[in-house]
């Protein structure tokens, strides 16, 4: 069985200044890292936000060509010996678009995973708030599970995380742990960004590891709140809104513990859907 590890979290607020967000991000590493974590996550788009799409192309870079983020971070890696998940970077992906692409970083730098976000967050929120990732990212269209020495670890981001066949799928697959990286916006945050993870730890019987960026990036502000939740869906850790690390010790036997006494992820049954449309079915 695989041995306890610390898994830690750290909470930044990203601007369009890559140079001082990666400053930020690798001081809350070297953080973690004397805190002793083994695994430390980060959160979506954590080198630089902005939300402008032409901004966010030129800032998006050719992973081939050694994009400056994913060069300092495999770098931070090797100093310090770690394993990192890079939450999210804009990776050039052609034709006037980019990926927002999640990696996991073994301690050698090398790339063990890469994830590109699969469902994009095209949204109109009260008061004007409008989001369109669509306009310039590309989706992916694969879920992805990355081997660690402690078990399986499958990689989500953000708006992912309202699509549970997505985490079941990961669970099913073997994902022992659930990273979903985010810069979940306040509005959405305050309303269900604590009660999803939770029902997404809930409902794989799995680890989940959430760091999400906070505080004020141009016209929007996400939530902070980084989370670490265990299987059962408690609450280990909790970023609150400011920057800093959060830690939690991670057994991974409470995963067989939980899918033992919640046995629901081999109990599947294959199902009709329902027939017809049942908006036209109502207001008929």
């Amino acid at each position: 069985m695989s041995q306890p590890f610390t898994v830690a979290c750290v909470q930044n607020r990203a601007s369009a200044d890559m140079s001082e967000s990666l400053a930020e991000c690798e001081a809350l590493c070297r953080e973690a890292a004397s805190g002793g974590a083994d695994l430390v996550c980060l959160p979506e788009y954590c080198s630089c936000v902005s939300l402008d799409q032409d901004r966010r192309m030129e800032l998006g870079a050719h992973e081939a060509r050694s994009h400056p983020a994913l060069a300092a971070f495999t770098a931070l890696t090797r100093e310090l010996k770690l394993w990192l998940v890079i939450g999210s970077l804009a990776v050039k992906a052609g034709a006037g678009m980019v990926c927002n692409r999640s990696y996991v970083l073994g301690p050698d730098g090398r790339v063990v995973a890469q994830y590109d976000k699969i469902h994009l967050f095209d949204v109109d929120l009260a008061h004007g708030e409008s989001y369109r990732e669509s306009d310039s990212i590309a989706p992916g269209d694969r879920a992805v599970v990355a081997s660690t020495p402690w078990g399986a670890l499958g990689l989500s981001v953000c708006y992912d995380l309202r699509f549970p066949q997505l985490y079941r799928a990961l669970a099913q697959a073997g994902a022992e742990f659930i990273t979903v990286p985010a810069a979940f916006t306040r509005t959405t945050g305050e309303a269900h960004w604590h009660v999803l993870n939770r029902a997404r730890a809930i409902e794989t019987g799995s680890f989940v590891f959430a760091p999400c960026q906070y505080g004020t990036h141009g016209v929007a502000e996400t939530f902070g709140h980084s989370l670490i939740v265990d299987p059962w869906g408690t609450v280990l850790a909790d970023g609150g809104t400011g920057p800093g690390v959060i830690f939690a010790e991670v057994d991974p036997a409470a995963v067989t513990k939980a899918r033992t006494m919640i046995p629901s992820l081999g109990h599947d049954r294959p199902f009709k859907p329902p027939a017809g449309d049942p908006l036209k079915q109502k207001s008929a």
